[in-house]
Protein backbone atom coordinates (compact mmCIF):
# COMPACT_ATOMS: atom_id res chain seq x y z
CA UNK A 1 0.00 0.00 0.00
CA UNK A 2 1.65 3.40 -0.94
CA UNK A 3 1.59 6.48 1.10
CA UNK A 4 -1.20 8.49 -0.14
CA UNK A 5 -3.30 5.13 0.03
CA UNK A 6 -2.66 5.23 3.52
CA UNK A 7 -3.70 8.69 3.93
CA UNK A 8 -6.49 8.34 2.05
CA UNK A 9 -7.38 5.75 4.20
CA UNK A 10 -7.00 7.65 7.23
CA UNK A 11 -9.02 10.85 5.66
CA UNK A 12 -11.42 8.26 4.80
CA UNK A 13 -11.72 7.41 8.43
CA UNK A 14 -11.78 10.77 9.85
CA UNK A 15 -14.51 11.77 7.32
CA UNK A 16 -16.44 8.69 8.15
CA UNK A 17 -16.46 9.96 11.70
CA UNK A 18 -17.55 13.52 10.88
CA UNK A 19 -20.50 12.13 9.02
CA UNK A 20 -21.81 10.40 11.86
CA UNK A 21 -21.51 13.20 14.09
CA UNK A 22 -22.76 15.58 10.69
CA UNK A 23 -25.90 12.97 11.19
CA UNK A 24 -26.48 12.96 14.57
CA UNK A 25 -26.24 16.97 14.96
CA UNK A 26 -29.28 16.66 12.24
CA UNK A 27 -31.50 14.02 14.72
CA UNK A 28 -30.65 16.41 17.81
CA UNK A 29 -31.63 19.12 15.94
CA UNK A 30 -34.91 17.11 14.60
CA UNK A 31 -35.67 16.31 18.58
CA UNK A 32 -35.08 19.92 19.68
CA UNK A 33 -38.88 21.39 20.79
CA UNK A 34 -39.50 24.90 20.17
CA UNK A 35 -39.97 27.24 22.55
CA UNK A 36 -39.62 26.34 26.54
CA UNK A 37 -40.28 22.36 26.83
CA UNK A 38 -38.94 20.62 30.09
CA UNK A 39 -38.81 16.93 29.50
CA UNK A 40 -36.90 13.32 29.15
CA UNK A 41 -36.29 12.14 25.36
CA UNK A 42 -34.39 8.91 25.67
CA UNK A 43 -33.44 9.30 21.97
CA UNK A 44 -32.09 12.35 22.51
CA UNK A 45 -30.18 11.75 25.47
CA UNK A 46 -28.97 8.87 23.52
CA UNK A 47 -28.10 10.98 20.72
CA UNK A 48 -25.83 12.83 22.97
CA UNK A 49 -24.21 10.38 24.62
CA UNK A 50 -22.75 9.16 20.73
CA UNK A 51 -22.07 12.56 20.12
CA UNK A 52 -19.56 12.82 23.18
CA UNK A 53 -17.89 9.86 22.07
CA UNK A 54 -17.69 9.69 18.54
CA UNK A 55 -16.16 13.55 18.64
CA UNK A 56 -12.94 12.01 20.53
CA UNK A 57 -12.93 10.37 17.09
CA UNK A 58 -11.98 13.49 15.52
CA UNK A 59 -7.87 14.20 14.99
CA UNK A 60 -6.78 18.04 15.00
CA UNK A 61 -6.64 19.99 11.97
CA UNK A 62 -3.81 22.55 12.50
CA UNK A 63 -4.42 22.16 15.88
CA UNK A 64 -7.84 22.95 16.47
CA UNK A 65 -11.25 20.72 16.43
CA UNK A 66 -14.82 20.95 17.40
CA UNK A 67 -14.87 20.86 21.35
CA UNK A 68 -18.70 22.09 21.94
CA UNK A 69 -21.55 19.46 22.63
CA UNK A 70 -25.02 19.34 22.47
CA UNK A 71 -27.11 20.68 25.50
CA UNK A 72 -29.56 18.79 27.53
CA UNK A 73 -33.28 19.66 26.68
CA UNK A 74 -33.79 20.51 30.50
CA UNK A 75 -30.59 22.78 29.78
CA UNK A 76 -32.08 24.46 26.85
CA UNK A 77 -35.57 24.93 28.63
CA UNK A 78 -33.94 26.54 31.45
CA UNK A 79 -31.85 28.90 29.50
CA UNK A 80 -34.75 29.90 26.94
CA UNK A 81 -36.71 30.27 30.80
CA UNK A 82 -34.05 32.75 32.48
CA UNK A 83 -33.72 34.77 28.99
CA UNK A 84 -37.69 35.27 28.49
CA UNK A 85 -37.79 36.24 31.92
CA UNK A 86 -34.88 38.59 31.41
CA UNK A 87 -37.01 40.00 28.77
CA UNK A 88 -33.76 40.93 26.56
CA UNK A 89 -33.59 40.48 23.30
CA UNK A 90 -29.51 40.05 22.99
CA UNK A 91 -29.73 37.05 25.62
CA UNK A 92 -32.41 35.21 23.37
CA UNK A 93 -29.95 35.58 20.52
CA UNK A 94 -27.51 34.23 22.78
CA UNK A 95 -28.90 31.42 24.15
CA UNK A 96 -30.01 29.98 20.65
CA UNK A 97 -26.25 30.65 19.29
CA UNK A 98 -24.96 28.57 22.12
CA UNK A 99 -27.57 25.77 21.58
CA UNK A 100 -26.55 25.85 17.78
CA UNK A 101 -22.51 25.85 18.63
CA UNK A 102 -21.71 22.45 17.87
CA UNK A 103 -23.64 22.15 14.75
CA UNK A 104 -21.50 25.89 13.70
CA UNK A 105 -18.32 23.82 14.73
CA UNK A 106 -18.96 20.95 12.58
CA UNK A 107 -19.11 23.20 9.57
CA UNK A 108 -16.37 24.74 10.20
CA UNK A 109 -14.53 21.77 10.93
CA UNK A 110 -15.71 20.31 7.35
CA UNK A 111 -14.47 23.21 5.59
CA UNK A 112 -10.57 22.83 6.73
CA UNK A 113 -10.84 19.04 6.20
CA UNK A 114 -12.23 19.66 2.85
CA UNK A 115 -9.01 21.86 2.26
CA UNK A 116 -6.97 19.70 3.62
CA UNK A 117 -7.81 16.48 1.81
CA UNK A 118 -7.36 18.56 -1.76
CA UNK A 119 -4.37 20.02 -0.98
CA UNK A 120 -3.38 16.13 -0.19
CA UNK A 121 -4.65 14.77 -3.82
CA UNK A 122 -4.22 17.71 -6.16
CA UNK A 123 -0.48 16.55 -7.90
CA UNK A 124 -1.68 13.14 -8.06
CA UNK A 125 -5.41 14.15 -9.44
CA UNK A 126 -3.07 16.43 -12.08
CA UNK A 127 -0.91 13.30 -13.06
CA UNK A 128 -3.79 11.03 -13.69
CA UNK A 129 -5.66 13.71 -15.78
CA UNK A 130 -2.61 14.15 -18.14
CA UNK A 131 -2.29 9.95 -18.06
CA UNK A 132 -6.00 9.75 -19.45
CA UNK A 133 -5.50 12.59 -21.74
CA UNK A 134 -2.99 10.17 -23.63
CA UNK A 135 -5.37 7.32 -23.64
CA UNK A 136 -7.85 9.61 -25.32
CA UNK A 137 -5.41 10.34 -27.98
CA UNK A 138 -4.03 6.78 -28.19
CA UNK A 139 -7.68 5.49 -28.79
CA UNK A 140 -8.60 8.53 -31.20
CA UNK A 141 -5.70 7.10 -33.66
CA UNK A 142 -7.30 3.87 -33.94
CA UNK A 143 -11.33 5.10 -33.21
CA UNK A 144 -11.01 8.91 -35.02
CA UNK A 145 -14.13 10.74 -32.86
CA UNK A 146 -14.41 13.13 -36.27
CA UNK A 147 -15.07 9.63 -38.10
CA UNK A 148 -17.32 9.22 -41.18
CA UNK A 149 -17.34 5.84 -42.28
CA UNK A 150 -17.00 3.80 -39.06
CA UNK A 151 -20.70 2.71 -37.70
CA UNK A 152 -21.31 5.02 -34.58
CA UNK A 153 -22.51 1.65 -32.68
CA UNK A 154 -19.26 -0.28 -32.88
CA UNK A 155 -18.40 -2.13 -29.75
CA UNK A 156 -14.31 -0.57 -29.00
CA UNK A 157 -12.44 -3.48 -27.81
CA UNK A 158 -9.13 -2.21 -26.48
CA UNK A 159 -6.97 -2.76 -23.75
CA UNK A 160 -6.96 1.38 -23.33
CA UNK A 161 -10.20 1.29 -22.80
CA UNK A 162 -9.95 -0.55 -19.54
CA UNK A 163 -7.10 1.42 -18.47
CA UNK A 164 -9.50 4.84 -19.05
CA UNK A 165 -12.04 3.11 -16.85
CA UNK A 166 -9.53 2.60 -14.12
CA UNK A 167 -8.27 6.19 -14.24
CA UNK A 168 -11.95 7.75 -14.57
CA UNK A 169 -11.92 5.89 -10.66
CA UNK A 170 -8.73 6.61 -9.01
CA UNK A 171 -9.41 10.57 -9.77
CA UNK A 172 -13.23 9.92 -8.72
CA UNK A 173 -11.69 8.05 -5.17
CA UNK A 174 -9.13 11.03 -5.11
CA UNK A 175 -11.93 13.56 -5.02
CA UNK A 176 -13.91 12.37 -2.55
CA UNK A 177 -16.45 14.05 -1.38
CA UNK A 178 -14.23 17.89 -1.26
CA UNK A 179 -14.48 18.20 -4.88
CA UNK A 180 -18.43 18.66 -6.22
CA UNK A 181 -19.56 16.39 -8.94
CA UNK A 182 -20.70 18.26 -12.53
CA UNK A 183 -23.04 16.32 -14.73
CA UNK A 184 -20.03 15.20 -16.71
CA UNK A 185 -19.73 12.62 -14.01
CA UNK A 186 -22.59 10.71 -14.64
CA UNK A 187 -22.17 10.56 -18.32
CA UNK A 188 -18.30 9.75 -18.56
CA UNK A 189 -19.42 6.58 -16.60
CA UNK A 190 -22.56 5.94 -18.23
CA UNK A 191 -20.44 5.98 -21.67
CA UNK A 192 -17.33 4.22 -20.18
CA UNK A 193 -19.87 1.35 -19.66
CA UNK A 194 -21.56 1.43 -23.00
CA UNK A 195 -17.48 1.23 -24.64
CA UNK A 196 -18.91 2.46 -27.90
CA UNK A 197 -17.03 4.56 -30.71
CA UNK A 198 -19.90 6.99 -29.98
CA UNK A 199 -19.55 7.22 -26.57
CA UNK A 200 -15.94 7.67 -26.82
CA UNK A 201 -16.71 10.77 -29.33
CA UNK A 202 -19.12 11.98 -26.32
CA UNK A 203 -16.08 11.81 -24.01
CA UNK A 204 -13.59 13.37 -26.01
CA UNK A 205 -15.73 15.77 -26.86
CA UNK A 206 -17.72 17.00 -24.22
CA UNK A 207 -17.47 14.85 -21.16
CA UNK A 208 -13.60 14.42 -19.95
CA UNK A 209 -13.29 18.31 -20.73
CA UNK A 210 -16.02 19.47 -18.77
CA UNK A 211 -14.86 17.30 -15.88
CA UNK A 212 -11.28 18.20 -15.92
CA UNK A 213 -12.49 22.02 -16.09
CA UNK A 214 -14.57 21.39 -12.73
CA UNK A 215 -11.92 19.91 -10.62
CA UNK A 216 -9.24 22.01 -12.07
CA UNK A 217 -10.99 24.76 -10.90
CA UNK A 218 -11.73 23.53 -7.41
CA UNK A 219 -8.14 22.18 -6.57
CA UNK A 220 -6.38 24.94 -7.66
CA UNK A 221 -8.17 27.77 -6.54
CA UNK A 222 -6.79 28.79 -3.24
CA UNK A 223 -9.18 30.53 -0.47
CA UNK A 224 -6.43 31.21 1.93
CA UNK A 225 -6.01 34.56 3.86
CA UNK A 226 -3.24 36.98 3.31
CA UNK A 227 -1.38 37.96 6.44
CA UNK A 228 -2.27 41.51 7.12
CA UNK A 229 -0.16 44.09 9.65
CA UNK A 230 -2.39 46.44 10.74
CA UNK A 231 -5.90 46.35 12.09
CA UNK A 232 -7.31 49.76 10.46
CA UNK A 233 -6.70 51.24 6.89
CA UNK A 234 -7.64 54.65 7.90
CA UNK A 235 -4.83 54.56 10.46
CA UNK A 236 -2.70 53.60 7.86
CA UNK A 237 -3.69 56.47 5.78
CA UNK A 238 -3.66 59.32 8.38
CA UNK A 239 0.06 58.40 8.90
CA UNK A 240 0.52 59.91 5.44
CA UNK A 241 3.57 57.28 4.86
CA UNK A 242 6.24 59.23 1.98
CA UNK A 243 9.30 57.36 -0.14
CA UNK A 244 10.12 54.92 -2.67
CA UNK A 245 7.88 52.78 -4.34
CA UNK A 246 9.79 49.12 -5.33
CA UNK A 247 8.53 47.82 -8.60
CA UNK A 248 10.51 44.73 -8.44
CA UNK A 249 9.02 41.83 -7.80
CA UNK A 250 10.99 38.69 -5.56
CA UNK A 251 11.02 36.05 -7.48
CA UNK A 252 12.87 33.85 -5.52
CA UNK A 253 10.03 33.35 -2.90
CA UNK A 254 8.28 31.35 -5.68
CA UNK A 255 9.12 27.83 -6.10
CA UNK A 256 8.87 26.50 -9.86
CA UNK A 257 5.21 25.08 -9.01
CA UNK A 258 4.32 28.36 -7.59
CA UNK A 259 4.98 30.04 -10.48
CA UNK A 260 2.94 27.89 -12.86
CA UNK A 261 -0.01 28.24 -10.09
CA UNK A 262 0.51 31.82 -10.16
CA UNK A 263 0.24 31.92 -14.13
CA UNK A 264 -3.10 29.53 -13.86
CA UNK A 265 -4.62 31.94 -11.51
CA UNK A 266 -3.79 35.03 -13.69
CA UNK A 267 -5.30 33.52 -16.97
CA UNK A 268 -8.49 32.69 -14.98
CA UNK A 269 -8.99 35.96 -13.31
CA UNK A 270 -8.88 36.78 -16.94
CA UNK A 271 -12.57 35.48 -17.37
CA UNK A 272 -13.54 37.77 -20.51
CA UNK A 273 -9.92 37.04 -22.40
CA UNK A 274 -9.16 33.56 -21.50
CA UNK A 275 -11.27 30.34 -21.37
CA UNK A 276 -11.12 26.83 -20.21
CA UNK A 277 -7.31 26.99 -18.71
CA UNK A 278 -5.77 24.21 -18.32
CA UNK A 279 -2.72 22.09 -16.61
CA UNK A 280 -1.03 20.10 -18.99
CA UNK A 281 1.79 17.81 -17.83
CA UNK A 282 4.58 15.71 -19.61
CA UNK A 283 4.57 12.77 -17.37
CA UNK A 284 7.94 11.15 -18.88
CA UNK A 285 10.03 14.81 -18.57
CA UNK A 286 13.10 14.65 -16.36
CA UNK A 287 12.04 18.16 -14.93
CA UNK A 288 7.98 16.80 -14.66
CA UNK A 289 7.30 20.32 -16.72
CA UNK A 290 4.02 21.39 -16.70
CA UNK A 291 2.36 23.50 -19.53
CA UNK A 292 -0.80 25.13 -19.39
CA UNK A 293 -3.21 25.73 -22.41
CA UNK A 294 -6.13 28.46 -22.83
CA UNK A 295 -8.34 30.03 -25.28
CA UNK A 296 -7.86 33.71 -25.88
CA UNK A 297 -10.79 34.63 -26.70
CA UNK A 298 -11.26 38.07 -29.37
CA UNK A 299 -14.30 40.02 -29.78
CA UNK A 300 -14.67 41.56 -33.31
CA UNK A 301 -17.79 43.06 -34.72
CA UNK A 302 -17.80 41.92 -37.94
CA UNK A 303 -16.21 38.47 -37.89
CA UNK A 304 -17.78 37.86 -34.78
CA UNK A 305 -15.83 35.33 -31.98
CA UNK A 306 -12.55 34.84 -32.51
CA UNK A 307 -11.11 31.79 -30.14
CA UNK A 308 -7.03 31.15 -30.35
CA UNK A 309 -5.74 27.66 -28.43
CA UNK A 310 -2.29 29.03 -26.98
CA UNK A 311 0.12 26.71 -24.86
CA UNK A 312 2.28 28.57 -22.24
CA UNK A 313 5.65 27.00 -21.31
CA UNK A 314 6.61 28.50 -17.37
CA UNK A 315 10.33 28.62 -17.05
CA UNK A 316 11.52 29.72 -13.73
CA UNK A 317 14.44 30.61 -14.00
CA UNK A 318 16.39 33.12 -11.60
CA UNK A 319 19.99 33.02 -12.76
CA UNK A 320 20.12 32.57 -16.22
CA UNK A 321 18.43 34.27 -19.56
CA UNK A 322 16.37 32.07 -22.33
CA UNK A 323 17.99 31.30 -25.10
CA UNK A 324 17.29 30.38 -28.91
CA UNK A 325 17.85 26.79 -28.47
CA UNK A 326 15.52 26.46 -25.91
CA UNK A 327 12.52 28.18 -27.57
CA UNK A 328 13.30 25.47 -30.59
CA UNK A 329 12.70 22.54 -27.76
CA UNK A 330 9.36 24.34 -27.32
CA UNK A 331 8.24 24.46 -30.38
CA UNK A 332 8.93 20.72 -30.93
CA UNK A 333 7.01 19.93 -27.93
CA UNK A 334 4.08 22.41 -28.64
CA UNK A 335 3.48 19.45 -30.84
CA UNK A 336 2.55 17.16 -28.31
CA UNK A 337 -0.67 19.04 -27.48
CA UNK A 338 -2.07 18.83 -30.45
CA UNK A 339 -4.74 18.28 -31.78
CA UNK A 340 -5.86 20.48 -31.48
CA UNK A 341 -4.22 22.77 -33.43
CA UNK A 342 -1.99 25.49 -31.34
CA UNK A 343 -1.98 28.90 -32.60
CA UNK A 344 0.41 30.53 -30.16
CA UNK A 345 2.98 29.56 -28.12
CA UNK A 346 3.62 31.84 -24.95
CA UNK A 347 6.96 31.37 -22.55
CA UNK A 348 6.61 32.92 -19.79
CA UNK A 349 9.93 33.50 -17.26
CA UNK A 350 10.77 35.13 -14.01
CA UNK A 351 14.12 36.08 -15.59
CA UNK A 352 14.89 37.30 -19.14
CA UNK A 353 15.17 36.49 -22.94
CA UNK A 354 18.93 36.79 -24.62
CA UNK A 355 19.21 39.04 -27.27
CA UNK A 356 19.43 35.99 -29.97
CA UNK A 357 16.04 34.87 -28.98
CA UNK A 358 14.50 37.76 -29.07
CA UNK A 359 15.41 37.87 -32.84
CA UNK A 360 15.38 34.07 -33.83
CA UNK A 361 11.31 34.96 -32.16
CA UNK A 362 10.95 38.00 -34.33
CA UNK A 363 12.10 36.57 -37.18
CA UNK A 364 10.13 33.18 -36.54
CA UNK A 365 6.51 35.48 -36.54
CA UNK A 366 7.81 36.78 -39.65
CA UNK A 367 7.60 33.68 -41.64
CA UNK A 368 4.80 32.00 -42.71
CA UNK A 369 4.54 30.05 -39.59
CA UNK A 370 0.82 29.17 -38.55
CA UNK A 371 2.00 29.40 -34.99
CA UNK A 372 3.06 32.90 -33.26
CA UNK A 373 5.39 33.11 -30.34
CA UNK A 374 4.99 35.37 -27.54
CA UNK A 375 8.04 36.31 -24.97
CA UNK A 376 6.73 36.89 -21.56
CA UNK A 377 10.12 38.01 -19.49
CA UNK A 378 9.76 39.28 -16.15
CA UNK A 379 9.23 43.01 -17.14
CA UNK A 380 6.32 41.92 -18.85
CA UNK A 381 4.78 39.99 -15.53
CA UNK A 382 5.86 42.73 -13.77
CA UNK A 383 3.65 45.19 -15.87
CA UNK A 384 0.63 42.94 -15.94
CA UNK A 385 0.67 41.87 -12.17
CA UNK A 386 0.94 45.88 -11.37
CA UNK A 387 -3.14 45.54 -12.18
CA UNK A 388 -3.22 42.91 -10.27
CA UNK A 389 -1.69 43.74 -6.60
CA UNK A 390 -4.09 40.97 -5.58
CA UNK A 391 -2.31 38.10 -6.57
CA UNK A 392 1.02 39.80 -5.69
CA UNK A 393 0.17 39.47 -2.26
CA UNK A 394 -1.20 36.03 -2.54
CA UNK A 395 1.99 34.76 -3.53
CA UNK A 396 4.03 36.93 -1.23
CA UNK A 397 6.21 38.77 -4.13
CA UNK A 398 6.73 41.73 -2.63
Amino acid sequence: MSQLDQALRQFEAVEANLVKLENLWNLLQNNIPEGIVFGVNPDYEDACRSYEHILTGLPLIDGWKPTSLPCSLDEIAQDRLDAHQVGVLEFEIEVERRIQEPGKELREYRFHFNQKRRKLVQNTVLEISHEIDQVLDRLQKIYPVDYKYEPVCKKIEDADWQILRNKIKQIDVLLGSSVPRTQGWNDIKRHISYAQINDLRDIVLYDWPSIKKGFQVSLYTANEPISVEINDLAELVASKPSGSISTRLNWEKLSAENFERLIFNLLTSEKQSYQNPEWLMHTNAPDRGRDLSVYRVYQDQLSGTIRKRIIIQCKHWLTKSVPPSEIIVLQGQVKLWEPPRVDILVIATTGRFTSDAVSYVEKHNQSDSAMTIELWPESHLESILASNPALVAEFGLR
